[in-house]
């Protein structure tokens, strides 16, 4: 009898499918073989779309002329360096009668499948597993449940659609532009707006006009002990005099409490984590870049088992998972870190009814994340935090409401407003949880209007756990009124939790939730993606990170400005890449014709040649690097800071093979005497470039003030290029050993104390 081939995405998922449906199997390295299952994988991607010169040889050198490049059919390429896998695969293929999809459930696991089949030409009949964790129970279930995999041919269509017209746009327009302006320009159907993203948030800080402003507040006082702070009501005050007239005149006079309000409110816990909102609150809380927070939740989930399926866009469950949320409760009673937790925790507030947590319509392929039954053994610092997230997530949501009790007081003095508001907490409910965090934890859950930019004056609420209470009827006495200097804010650079939140939503400044999960539908590329889209900005040098703050470059302002001066400002528009988003999913969903979506891509490929067709090529100056910091300053090798010419385009996000050179006169650092760039000096609101001096690293913006310095023999080492780059983005080194004057060795971290100077300082394990 013929066995059944089963196809994971990767070596461990398929190890572990191994040991619950085989577990006598042989392992024969590449696959392992069992009675009548044989379990093999794929490495991620086996198969991709070739590139242009598969198609013609003259497309290995970059023309004006031969574009657009539009296949009638896309040709498939197996990877190099993975052939052997997929070798292996095609013989087991040969001696297997039936098929099973085990690849990652999602739109990029089935595409990986379709390819390797469409690639080998297999005809077997196939059956699709899909499930959303590792563990034994889920897979055995899986497997009692396989769908036939024709169920999912509408996520093929999509994954396919999202494949070929990433190449359509990216291998079009990069050679467009590249070709017309004698610079190497990646451009993305999706990285591109969302680069546009980021170059809009910096032209609105460059053009912010900042003003000054006076707050006056008051302390007032009253019989029986009550004392209670309240800001002034009116206009936004601009004049200094006015505002210190308010304050003299209020000052030791007696007033009334003109109305008092006491309403009692509830916060329930916040939504399970997607894997959009995870990333944005690792990179809050601990920096992580949302590429780590992808691996460490896929490592939590593949290599651990403790998570659910990361690569989710829903914060929600379904019914049936209901019993599965209690039944991992269970599971984490003896835990030494969370067993306290759970013995508080109470089974009743998790149901089906409850539509905070259980929101059938908003799952779509994954329900929310989860940690599961499996209890965490060998986890790395990284990791242990990310589960911490998680599972403290997961059992909020088994605890009641925190409750509050909200006094408004409006207090008249001398015909002046002044307003408090008090919140005073009478039962901390679910927020027990989070009460040993630091403080910077607990609100930075909050999606409340965390990223408001305009710098106005914000009601201050006042928050007590000590009761509070005011009588009406009683006067009040102003004991102190005082004026505040103010000043209005431009808006914040995007860190990648802020842009994250901005692709998710198309650019589109939502607060309110429910629009806001409206439009996860046509976000800026999907959850799965958007870590890879931010990576690479910063691969092709458009963007440097300055500490958590994402700063755009010389070369990526450029390129946004000679897309939008073309003429296809679509291009760069996140609401059009936004609505290609929607169609893909409506595709998936078999609402929506994938010939019709490539039809339209095919025609917008179409446009963008003939509208750089007849753009002026970019200026000579166009990328320009600032002036360098000192005279005679040595040439290196240029860091990827925005101005490179060399570099990769971004086509599916693969890197072009080695051999493709556009034609572009490739200056190096060396051939034309400029300094190397290392990154933007981190110094606030400089914005300057540091460059590699004779002695040091200084900033390009020294005439103007900025004294940052780096110099080359510090701390009794002579620093490199790497170290700088990562003193000036990440504040530190990695570890380097030093000698003690004993002569002991010790390992330490170069960090960087003052990064207004430049100043150094050693940090020792």
């Amino acid at each position: 009898m013929l066995k059944t081939l089963v196809i994971a995405e990767k070596p461990d998922m398929g190890r572990n499918i191994a040991a619950v449906i085989e577990p006598k199997a042989q392992n024969k390295r590449s696959y392992l073989e069992g009675e009548n299952y044989i379990i093999t994988w794929a490495i991620g991607h086996l198969i991709g779309l070739a590139e242009p010169d598969l198609y013609d040889e003259k497309y290995k050198k970059w023309r004006f002329g031969d574009l657009p490049i539009i296949p009638d059919d896309f040709k498939l390429l197996p990877n190099p360096r993975t052939k052997d896998q997929l070798q292996v695969i095609a013989d087991l293929a040969a001696r297997s009668g039936e098929l099973v999809n085990a690849c990652d459930a999602g739109r990029e696991g089935q595409h990986i499948f379709s390819l390797i089949v469409r690639h080998l030409g297999l005809r077997q009949p196939v059956k699709r597993l899909w499930i959303s964790d590792l563990t034994a129970e889920t897979i055995r279930k899986g497997f009692d449940q396989l769908k036939d995999n024709t169920e999912y041919a509408n996520l093929t269509q999509a994954a396919r659609a999202r494949s070929e017209a990433d190449w359509l746009i990216g291998m079009n327009g990069s050679r467009a532009f590249t070709t017309k302006h004698n610079e190497l320009l990646s451009v993305g159907r999706v990285q591109t707006p969302v680069l546009a993203l980021i170059y809009d948030r910096q032209k609105q800080i460059e053009s912010f006009d900042s003003l000054k402003f006076y707050e006056i507040t008051g302390m007032f006082e009253q019989d029986g002990g009550i004392a209670y702070k309240s800001n002034w009501q009116g206009d936004r005050l601009t004049d200094p005099e006015k505002a210190k007239a308010i304050a003299d005149k209020v000052r030791g006079k007696t007033g009334a409490i003109a109305s008092y309000e006491v309403k009692d409110t509830k916060e329930y816990p916040f939504k399970l984590y997607d894997l959009t909102l995870l990333q944005r609150e690792a990179n809050g809380k601990f920096s992580f870049s949302a590429k780590k927070t992808l691996d460490v939740a896929q490592a939590l989930y593949e290599k651990h088992k403790v998570i659910s399926y990361p690569r989710t866009n829903s914060n929600y469950v379904n019914a049936e998972n209901i019993p599965e949320m209690h039944k991992i409760l269970d599971a984490m009673r003896n835990s030494p870190d969370y067993g306290e937790f759970v013995n508080g925790a109470n089974k009743r507030f998790v149901h089906a009814n409850n539509k905070n947590v259980c929101n059938p319509a908003k799952v779509e392929d994954h329900h929310a994340i989860m940690p599961t039954m499996r209890k965490p053994q060998g986890l790395s610092p990284d990791e242990r935090k990310l589960y911490d997230l998680i599972v403290k997530r997961f059992l909020s949501h088994f605890y009641p409401a925190a409750e509050y009790k909200v006094h408004t007081v409006l207090t008249e003095v001398e015909k002046e407003t002044f307003k408090t508001t008090v919140k005073q907490l009478l039962s901390l409910g679910w927020k027990i949880i989070y009460a040993g965090d630091a403080p910077a934890s607990k609100g930075s859950a909050k999606e409340k209007s965390k990223d408001k930019d305009d710098g106005a004056a914000e009601e201050e609420e006042q928050e007590t756990d000590a009761p509070f209470e005011v009588d009406p009827q009683k006067p009040v006495v102003c004991a102190d009124a005082e004026v505040k200097e103010k000043e209005t804010q431009p808006p914040k650079p995007y860190t990648e939790g802020t842009l994250l939140k901005a692709m998710e939503s198309a650019g589109k400044q939502i607060e309110d939730e429910e629009l806001r999960d409206a439009m996860k539908d046509s976000g800026l590329g999907t959850p799965a993606t958007r870590a890879a889209t931010i990576e690479r900005l910063k691969q092709v040098g458009y963007v440097d990170m300055q500490g958590k703050r994402i700063v755009i470059t010389p070369k990526g302002r450029t390129a946004i400005e000679l897309i939008r001066g073309a003429g296809v400002e679509l291009l760069t528009s996140p609401e059009m890449t936004g609505h290609w988003e929607r169609r893909l999913t409506e595709i998936a969903r078999g609402q929506a014709s994938a010939d019709v979506f490539m039809g339209n891509v095919k025609k917008f490929t179409r446009l963008i040649i003939d509208k750089v067709n007849v753009q002026r090529p970019a200026a000579r100056n166009a990328f320009a690097r600032p002036e360098p910091p000192a005279k005679g300053a040595r040439g290196g090798k240029k860091a990827s800071d925005g101005g490179e010419s060399g570099g990769s385009v971004a086509v599916a996000a693969k890197k072009a093979p080695a051999k493709r050179k556009a034609p572009v006169k490739a200056s190096s650092a060396e051939q034309s005497g400029e300094p190397a760039v290392i990154g933007v000096c981190p110094s606030p609101g400089c914005g300057g470039s540091i460059f590699m001096g004779r002695k040091g690293y200084g900033c390009s913006h020294y005439k103007t003030g900025c004294k940052f310095v780096i110099w080359k023999e510090s701390l009794g080492r002579t620093l490199t290029d790497a170290m700088v780059k990562s003193l000036i983005g990440k504040g530190r080194t990695g570890k380097l050993k030093f000698a003690g004057s004993g002569g002991e060795s010790f390992e330490a971290r170069i960090v960087l104390k003052d990064d207004r100077t430049g100043e150094l300082a050693l940090e020792r394990e």
